[in-house]
């Protein structure tokens, strides 16, 4: 498909206009774009104090421009600084919570900062000091780097700073000694306030305690300074009760967390956002997923639990758990309760209902009932649910929700736009991602690139190269350059209808455009000289596609080894399957199962049998089909001794029991007759399956009856032993199994049973 080279003319080159940069002297207004490195080298020189002066006055500074300063400076002493700096020049706005805050977070994530003596006499040199709130602040950035014995010493010395300890200075290294894990040490200073300094300890100190020893599930001391807290006149509040909810749940200890929250009713202590997610999640964390539900869906309807927070909470953790049953349940009853969920809440359920597998009507139902309710559903769970419904085939309804979707101006940008076609085109609705394209065009909204990809690709699918090119030239005159993606939509397309020449021809014009290929290009090429039956080709492909840099992956070996297994080429097939190996590209299913096809083909059943055994040494697990096919064929040539060995290798797989279900009757009789003896067969049977195979007979009005394994002994109705079974499996207690076939000799019958001892059991040989 030639074309591409004719129209490389509309393809020109913008100009390039040089642009000169100039540095000023950084604006104030948090639109403006700040020097950080001129003002870092205002903070290294030694008059910093005195540059800060002349650049910047009191009237200009503003939170956003100190907290941009702070949090872009690589040095965690110019940070520092220049907040005693701003401390000095504006106080108000140094006790700012976002400016603490980022000077937190950066002596936190570019410490730690050493308050060494030099540093000191800087600040003092300018006439400043290190402040309270600054001391604090250095002192929690320590101790969440885990530098407790620091945050003692510098304590120890707060006389040099010219600060005395008191309740505030104590909370800050109690509560830096608890984020370092050195809750031992917190004790001691806990002790050490009153005994040394009078100072009493407030709701702080013990909501910093109780926080330490919930944290490592000692809830029984946090019980114990709760009662102390409240002794000295200082009652719990909500950050006080989540600690312990917390805890309690962190002890697996769930009824006591909600009793937690009873008492917070009782004493009109309302939960905040974080005592909900707290019992929530610890619920889920301490108990199975199953029962976690069970027991908050249990407060939840009694109405003890009820909050839009709690529901909302429960259904995040419901969905992260793919609970898609629960989900739908709780969703039903607490729409009942009056629950309306907000769009992301409702989106996140919706999507893992659809995802999940669950019943698609079911999903529309519940979509539905809210929808009538008054919630909003956002723009991927329309779209998930379209998807769903076209899989499905179910075109009209699909149809309905795409209609809503542009009803509620879901559909209003390119990006939007680009995913509904795409949704179209994957299902091969050609006729409808047109008008889509068509509708987007009357709306103003320019196509870019990616439409013309999608729909390229979409055409290329469905065969319909005229249109394809169509929209290929579009493409061009609108001034776009095909990328990889078009080139790659195009050559997949051609070879789809079989023009081979002209996708090379198409491969040689992308080169041409200056777009590299990739594996997935040159995967499609090999690919199909593979289905033509052209592999000498294919591995000529192969070699460019090596020369030119790019490394061939399983999809790329695949292929051609599958190929070269299917015209009998075997001894090629193992030269590139070893080459495949040393490159370290690891083999797939399919092409462990095209040699084990062809060596069986061929009577190789030893080297099949190799074959096999390797797969999962190679990290390749055997899928049923593979097991069957090869058992199977050993079977049929009566190759008994290695479909034992192999039996033998697998004989505890749960695989095994689906594959013997799978193979055909004749061939099961004669292969278990001769594993009698081994244990571990199969570790247990769906008895449903044996009839939907055929095993056993089944009458109308008849049920299966327990397995009896009294007397090692298998037992049956009479009834199911019909003339059509050809075998029947005794299964043991010590999960033996052994065969049972219809012989001469006469049953005995007990209690109206048919029954076989084992020692009727015959062997094929």
């Amino acid at each position: 498909m030639r074309g591409f080279s004719s129209l490389s003319n509309l393809a020109t080159k913008k100009p390039y206009n040089h642009i000169k940069f100039q540095r000023k002297t950084p604006p104030l207004t948090p639109t403006s774009s700040i020097d950080h490195q001129y003002i870092a080298q205002l903070l290294s020189s030694k008059d910093w104090f005195f540059l800060l002066n002349h650049e910047f006055s009191k009237p200009q500074l503003n939170s956003q421009f100190v907290v941009s300063i702070i949090h872009n400076q690589q040095n965690p002493s110019n940070s520092f600084k220049f907040y005693s700096w701003v401390s000095n020049i504006n106080p108000s706005l140094s006790k700012n919570p976002s400016v603490l805050g980022v000077l937190a977070k950066t002596l936190y994530r570019k410490g730690p900062l050493v308050l060494s003596v030099e540093l000191v006499n800087d600040i003092r040199k300018s006439g400043f000091q290190v402040s309270e709130e600054l001391i604090c602040v250095l002192i929690g950035s320590w101790g969440r780097l885990g530098l407790s014995k620091y945050c003692l010493e510098v304590f120890s010395q707060l006389s040099f700073l010219d600060l005395n300890p008191n309740t505030r200075l104590y909370n800050a290294v109690i509560d830096a000694l608890v984020k370092s894990n050195s809750l031992d040490l917190a004790y001691l200073k806990f002790q050490q306030m009153s005994e040394e300094n009078n100072c009493s300890p407030d709701r702080f100190t013990y909501n910093i305690l109780i926080h330490g020893v919930c944290k490592i599930g000692l809830v029984d001391e946090a019980l114990r300074l709760v009662k102390q807290m409240e002794s000295v006149g200082f009652h719990p509040n909500v950050f006080t009760y989540t600690m312990l909810v917390d805890g309690f749940c962190n002890s697996n200890r769930v009824d006591e967390a909600f009793q937690v929250l009873e008492t917070m009713k009782k004493r009109n202590v309302s939960p905040n956002e974080a005592t909900i997610r707290s019992f929530v999640h610890g619920v889920f964390r301490s108990l199975v997923p199953g029962k976690a539900f069970e027991l908050l869906f249990g407060y939840v309807k009694n109405g003890n639990f009820f909050s839009k927070l709690a529901c909302d909470t429960i259904l995040y953790c419901l969905t992260s758990n793919s609970m898609v049953k629960e989900t739908a349940q709780f969703l039903r009853e607490i729409r009942l309760k009056g629950y309306l969920p907000d769009s992301s809440t409702f989106n996140m359920a919706m999507v893992c209902l659809i995802k999940e597998d669950f019943d698609l009507n079911d999903s529309c139902e519940i979509f539905e009932s809210f929808v009538d309710d008054g919630v909003k559903p956002g723009f991927n769970t329309y779209l998930a649910l379209v998807e769903a419904m076209y899989r499905l085939g179910r075109f009209e309804k699909g149809n309905e929700f795409v209609e809503s979707m542009f009803k509620d101006e879901l559909v209003s940008n390119i990006y939007s736009y680009n995913m509904v076609i795409d949704c179209f085109c994957k299902a091969q609705m050609m006729v409808k991602a047109l008008e889509t394209f068509q509708d987007m065009k009357l709306r103003g909204i320019a196509p870019n690139l990616v439409t013309f990809n999608t729909l390229i690709t979409g055409y290329c699918k469905v065969g319909d190269l005229r249109l394809a090119r169509e929209h290929l030239v579009m493409l061009l005159e609108l001034g776009f350059k095909p990328d990889i993606f078009t080139f790659t939509s195009i050559i997949d397309g051609l070879c789809g209808v079989n023009q081979i020449e002209s996708a090379f021809d198409c491969l040689l014009e992308m080169i041409e455009w200056g777009v590299a290929p990739n594996s997935v290009t040159y995967n499609v090429l090999i690919r199909s000289l593979c289905v033509i039956g052209d592999p000498e080709r294919s591995l000529r492909l192969m070699k460019k596609m090596k020369a030119d840099g790019i490394r061939p992956d399983s999809f790329s070996f695949d292929a051609v080894i599958q190929c070269l297994c299917r015209v009998g080429k075997i001894v090629k097939a193992k030269n590139l399957f070893r080459s495949m190996l040393e490159m370290g590209v690891i083999p797939g299913i399919a092409v462990y199962s095209g040699f084990i096809h062809a060596l069986c083909k061929a009577g190789k059943f030893d080297e099949a049998k190799e074959i096999f055994v390797s797969m999962e040494v190679n990290g390749c697990i055997p899928d049923s089909y593979t097991c069957n096919f090869i058992l199977d064929s050993l079977v049929q040539h009566r190759q008994f001794d290695d479909a034992l060995s192999i039996i033998k290798s697998f004989s505890r797989r749960v695989q095994f029991m689906f594959t013997l279900l799978q193979l055909r009757k004749e061939a099961l009789s004669l292969y278990l007759a001769k594993c009698g003896a081994i244990d571990n067969v199969i570790i247990s049977i769906d008895r449903s399956s044996l009839f939907e195979q055929g095993l056993c007979g089944q009458s109308s009005g008849t049920r299966w009856n327990d397995l009896s394994f009294e007397d090692r002994q298998f037992s049956c109705s009479e009834n199911h032993f019909g003339k059509s079974s050809k075998v029947l499996m005794m299964l043991l207690p010590n999960g033996n199994t052994t065969v049972t076939l219809p012989h001469p000799a006469k049953p005995y019958y007990s209690n109206h049973h048919l029954q076989w001892r084992r020692e009727n059991a015959i062997s094929l040989g």
